[in-house]
């Protein structure tokens, strides 16, 4: 006959294996019932505690969250980093923001100062939560060395799915693509289905960015199919999120708004924690379907999040979302520009590159082609160093039609400039400084003044007062 003990044992050996692969509230009901069984045994009880809050949290399930984490902080047991992680998740569940802070960063400290690879991912998740995409990177990459020197394969493919998504949130979008496929790999070795589920997930969304769109196609549709089965909403989020991409960039908003209308307005759809990523792509793909009334339905709940700071980038998009949707050209643009401002102190060139090319189809619908060729070479720019096929393409579109629009044409004294160095003089003579240019161009000052001495020679010129005096007001850039 089986003690408490030994069931105990039993479900929570159950749990573990439905939450790598099989339903996961499946998986919370066996892990909350272990650790009820397991309350004479502390070690094991923590390890059922901080899995059925993991459980609850892949389901999307907000009240199973709350309440796994209010019964695991009712435990005497309970201290240190898990107490932590714990009260800080609980406070953000409850839009306590400021109450968060202190906890989770004490987790992410104490992680990074050791090497155990638990404390490390626990930490990472800590990191994402309060938007340190940074420390979350640092805390995953630790952890999935320390898989690796473990040899690790179901370590690896859960460090890897930590990584991925905080290079996912960073913007670098070829790093998550590489660790999202070593952590499918080991997924499945380890078999680790859900895991290997957000790794599609992942590899779906990094194809958006950086195609073929075919790659989206495959993977959303492998990891909506495992998601479906057992309950897994991060999955389906971050995959609707990427066909919605796919629709957007390929000229279907209208596609692309319906889905995402659909995913979040479903009760099974998004994950809580993960709406605010999505809601500047609706945004975009409602004004581009012409639904003004959608995207400004978004917009209290996109603030509401942007106010979280769980995302560096949340202030920015906002800002591009309200120029959006503003009906005068005048606010349109100081939004713009104050989104770009945002964009710089945030990091991220992804985001910073759609920002920009949003600004410059607006410019150039609305009679302003030489400014609008100005934020659209920005875009391309951005676009083309990371690797954004799909939207370089698009905004090279867009370029042409600002250039048909009337492009003035370059002062013969300036031909035998490279169309880099142009740009930068172009600058330069609307009085911005090196360092503005040097950040507007994400290139360092010395690769601006290095440029700026060539032209010097080029031009047969010595200051900056003379090259304005080559470079007309009508070929200038406008202050921006």
């Amino acid at each position: 006959m089986q003690t408490t003990a030994m069931r105990g044992h039993t479900e929570l050996a159950r749990g573990l294996r439905l939450h790598a692969d099989g339903p996961v509230h499946d998986a919370y009901a066996s892990l909350s019932l272990a650790r009820s069984e397991l309350g004479e045994q502390p070690g094991a009880a923590l390890i059922a505690t901080l899995a059925a809050v993991n459980a609850a949290w892949s389901a999307g399930d907000h009240v199973a969250c709350v309440e796994a984490l209010t019964t695991a902080l009712g435990q005497a047991a309970l201290d240190g980093a898990p107490r932590d992680y714990l009260t800080g998740m609980l406070a953000l569940l409850h839009g306590r923001t400021s109450e968060a802070a202190g906890p989770l960063r004490r987790v992410v400290r104490g992680a990074l100062a050791g090497h155990d690879p638990e404390a490390l991912l626990r930490g990472a998740a800590a990191a994402l939560l309060t938007g340190d995409v940074q420390d979350g990177c640092r805390a995953g990459a630790r952890a999935l060395a320390a898989a690796r020197a473990a040899d690790d394969p179901a370590l690896v493919a859960r460090a890897t799915e930590y990584v991925a998504y905080a290079e996912l949130r960073a913007g670098r979008h070829a790093q998550a693509r590489e660790h999202a496929l070593t952590g499918l790999r080991a997924a499945e070795q380890s078999r680790r289905a859900n895991t290997a589920a957000h790794h599609h997930a992942v590899l779906a969304l990094t194809a958006a960015v950086q195609g073929p769109s075919g790659d989206v196609v495959d993977h959303a549709t492998t990891a909506l199919a495992t998601a479906g089965r057992h309950g897994l909403t991060q999955p389906v989020t971050l995959a609707e999120w990427a066909l919605a991409r796919t629709e957007l960039v390929e000229g279907r908003p209208a596609d692309a708004a319906s889905r995402l209308v659909s995913l979040l307005a479903s009760a099974e759809g998004a994950h809580f924690a993960l709406r605010g990523l999505v809601l500047p792509t609706l945004v975009e793909a409602a004004v581009g379907a012409g639904d003004h009334a959608t995207g400004r339905a978004a917009l209290p709940e996109l603030a509401r999040w942007s106010r979280t700071a769980s995302d560096p980038q949340g202030p920015a998009l906002l800002l591009r979302c309200r120029a959006l949707l503003c009906s005068t050209e005048a606010e349109a643009d100081a939004l713009f520009r104050e989104a770009h401002a945002a964009h710089l102190e945030a990091g991220g060139r992804f985001e910073s590159a759609v920002t920009f090319l949003l600004h410059g189809r607006r410019l150039g619908r609305h009679g302003r082609p030489s400014d609008a060729r100005e934020r659209l070479r920005d875009a391309l720019l951005l676009f083309e160093r990371g690797g954004a096929d799909p939207w370089a393409d698009r905004t090279r579109t867009e370029l042409r039609a600002a250039e048909a629009a009337g492009a003035t044409s370059v002062p013969d004294v300036l031909t035998g400039l490279t169309p880099h160095q142009l740009r930068i003089a172009r600058r330069v003579a609307a009085g911005e400084t090196n360092r503005e240019i040097a950040e507007r161009l994400s290139v360092s000052v010395r690769t601006v003044d290095c440029h700026l001495r060539n032209i010097f020679v080029l031009l047969g010129i010595r200051s900056r007062v003379e090259l304005a005096l080559q470079v007309p007001p009508s070929t200038g850039a406008a202050a921006q």
